[in-house]
């Protein structure tokens, strides 16, 4: 049964006793009185707001941003709080705040895209990690004992390490450590043309092989040996011309088999 009357106590109890505000807030219609009072409820539980989003500080987002989202999230608590249903507003406030930030750091403060239990495991990894180093002063804890203390194996325990990265990413112009200048890109491949000529062989495979075995030799001489046309014709015992005819024969046989391949490949990729 709803009603005023036993009402759960707030949660901390230098909370402000708003609950009189709260039920004539319900009961006022629109207008300039409502609005003045939600205002006002508003500023009066603003501290609690601020306190929820200290805990946030420090993953990567400024303090007063952390500040702006929990005065949002409060404003929603603010307007969507039903007293007829018994409990304090602050019950319902700190989790509606909390998870306002928690909806600001998933939705804008991830720069790659991690799968939403990638992002818990890296919550669950932060804060055994921030309860163990209270115990192992010192030292950072090990993924072992993150493991043990956070119920994760470890395989989990490193995919949320490496997860705490995600916040921002380095720029491929930044300079490595320990180099004069030497920046992420300089360390990056370029396409390699050895693969444009194995793609190359292998497409003109097929038309080679069915190719008489003079012309064959031919090509693999003058292709794969380096050799002259002359060197070719005085090895074969024909003629230089003869080297040439026979060369501007395979070329053209080649191009007749082999264009129409390249070019319904050509379609293909480009859909």
């Amino acid at each position: 049964m709803r009603g005023t009357t036993g009402r759960t106590p707030h949660p901390h109890d230098d909370a402000p006793d708003t609950a009189d505000a709260f039920e004539r807030l319900a009961r006022l219609p629109d207008g300039p009185e409502r609005k003045a009072l939600r205002d006002e409820l508003v500023r009066i539980w603003l501290p609690m707001a601020e306190r929820i989003a200290v805990r946030f500080k420090g993953r990567g987002e400024a303090l007063e941003d952390l500040y702006q989202v929990a005065a949002l999230g409060l404003v929603k608590a603010v307007d969507h709080y039903d007293p007829s249903r018994g409990h304090a507003f602050e019950a319902y406030a700190v989790p509606t705040v909390t998870g306002e930030i928690k909806r600001h750091f998933r939705d804008h403060m991830w720069t790659l895209h991690v799968p939403r239990r990638v992002q818990d495991l890296r919550n669950r990894v932060r804060q055994a990690a921030k309860e163990l180093s209270q115990t192992t002063p010192g030292r950072a804890p090990t993924v072992a004992e993150i493991a043990e203390w956070a119920h994760l194996n470890e395989s989990e325990v490193r995919a949320g390490m490496e997860a705490l990265e995600c916040f921002s990413t380095l720029s491929l112009d930044a300079e490595m450590p320990g180099t004069d200048g030497y920046s992420l890109a300089d360390a990056i491949g370029g396409p390699d043309p050895g693969y444009d000529v194995v793609v190359d062989r292998v497409a003109a495979s097929p038309c080679l092989q069915a190719l008489p075995e003079r012309e064959r030799t031919i090509l693999y001489l003058r292709f794969f040996r380096g050799m002259t046309q002359s060197c070719i014709a005085e090895q074969l015992g024909i003629s230089q011309m003869h080297v040439s005819r026979l060369l501007s024969g395979c070329f053209a046989q080649l191009r007749e088999e082999l264009l129409p391949q390249l070019r319904e490949e050509l379609l293909t990729r480009t859909g």
